[in-house]
């Protein structure tokens, strides 16, 4: 079994991401090529964004701390600290609409 902080994990990412010149910083923390589930912590500044991008499976974003913005098309939805929104299976982005840090889990097809 294994044991992690995200609290402590959260904080360096978003440290990071102050100091990052795209104004981001993530780190995985379980996953890989050889397990079906990757989640990784992702901290953006505010108003920094993810470009868009698409995972093609199933994903969530779960806010840690701050608010985002997941624009998929036509469609958006706003997050802040402990809401939990499901990542459509079609491009989108990620917004930064203060200091945000977020864990996007994802199954590996």
């Amino acid at each position: 079994m294994e044991k992690f902080s995200l609290e402590a994990i959260v904080r360096a990412q978003l440290n990071a991401a102050r100091t990052a010149e795209a104004g981001r910083s993530a780190t995985t923390v379980i996953g890989g090529h050889e397990r079906a589930l990757r989640q990784t912590v992702m901290a953006l500044i505010e108003g920094n964004t993810l470009g868009e991008h698409d995972h093609g499976g199933e994903a969530t974003l779960l806010v840690w701390t701050g608010r985002i913005r997941l624009v998929a098309g036509a469609d958006t939805w706003e997050g802040r600290h402990g809401d939990l929104l499901a990542v459509p299976a079609t491009p989108h982005t990620v917004e930064a609409l203060e200091d945000s840090a977020f864990l996007l889990t994802v199954a590996m097809s």
